[in-house]
């Protein structure tokens, strides 16, 4: 379960590092090549945020379906 909490902080984390990024980049006195270099990094931890969540809603999945199972075994 601590991983879990560890996995959460990370995510919020990197989310608040993506804020921190959009309002970078909406500042006009940033150059293009900072520009780029700012979505770069963006889209890596967006990348990064994806494919936390995915593992999370694939834990999410075989939990529910082992509780149904359980669910089941405990009608029969």
């Amino acid at each position: 379960m601590e991983q879990t909490q560890e996995e959460k902080f990370n995510l919020e984390k990197a989310l608040s590092q993506i804020d921190e990024i959009l309002k970078k980049l909406q500042d006009r006195d940033v150059s293009l090549e900072d520009s780029f270099a700012l979505y770069k990094e963006g889209m890596e931890l967006l990348k990064l945020c994806n494919e936390n969540i995915e593992h999370v809603e694939k834990q999410m999945k075989i939990l529910a379906q082992e509780g149904e199972d359980v669910w089941v075994a405990a009608q029969s």
